[in-house]
């Protein structure tokens, strides 16, 4: 009996779920590998859904994939992600769950993220932050993300929050006197922060930065370590909140 005789829908469905190495196309005749194609495409155009199902198969599989990628990757970069020695360290120093964000001054899903962030912080109180300076959108982002770190390196840990709760807010383009505006209004002295963002201290600061993401395979902001687990993009509170639930869990 050929195989045009043989194959019907329901077997087409069901080679879908076989092994490879039990559907053998090259001992078919010329003739039977046609007729298979044609059973196929028959099947696929009466039954389109089926497509559908193993797209999103592929996809399910590929984010498991990225999870269990992004697991290895944190665990591996561990020490550089948690306990960098210059990252600003905010919220709660000794909580129990530590977020880290990498951020960019000139990213409108990190200026919405920000305020989601200082609500979980405040909400829960046993959130230790990290904050890694990420400038990826031009040199504006540069010129915001040196002035923040040479204010971290002159100023401290509480004069860099004020000013990246400031630079978080402002719309419109960055420039050196916006920043020195900016820095006035907050008591800074931005005359030394100037002198120091050229300096080799901030350069080092941003550039480890950039190395830890690319081992991290980051390229966009905001991207968030929760605990073990990495988040590639904004999260609205109420699932970063769940989130942490489930790593305390």
């Amino acid at each position: 009996m050929s195989l045009h005789h043989t194959l019907t829908a329901a077997a087409v469905a069901g080679l879908f779920a076989m092994p490879a190495a039990a559907l053998d196309l090259t001992k078919m005749s010329s003739e039977e590998r046609s007729i298979f194609r044609q059973e196929v495409r028959s099947y696929l155009m009466d039954n389109p859904e089926v497509i559908m199902e193993a797209v999103n198969v592929l996809e399910e599989r590929q984010q498991q994939a990225q999870v269990q990628a992004d697991l290895s990757m944190v665990t591996d970069n561990a020490n550089e992600i948690f306990n960098d020695g210059f990252s600003y360290v905010g919220g709660n120093p000794d909580g129990d769950i530590t977020l880290v964000e990498f951020l960019d001054y000139r990213c409108g899903y990190c200026k919405r993220a920000h305020g989601e962030v200082a609500k979980l912080l405040e909400t829960d109180g046993n959130i230790r932050l990290i904050v890694k300076e990420f400038p990826i959108l031009g040199d504006q982002s540069v010129l915001a993300s040196r002035f923040a770190v040479a204010t971290k390196q002159i100023a401290g840990g509480e004069s860099y929050k004020a000013l990246n709760d400031a630079l978080m807010t402002v719309n419109g383009d960055v420039s050196l006197p916006m920043l020195r505006r900016l820095g006035t209004t907050l008591g800074l002295d931005t005359a030394a922060i100037e002198a120091q963002m050229d300096s080799a201290d901030v350069t080092q600061e941003i550039t480890r930065t950039r190395a830890l993401a690319q081992k991290l395979r980051i390229t966009g902001t905001p991207t968030f370590v929760v605990h073990d687990e990495m988040l590639r993009g904004y999260l609205p509170y109420d699932q970063m909140m769940e989130m942490i639930k489930e790593k305390r869990g």
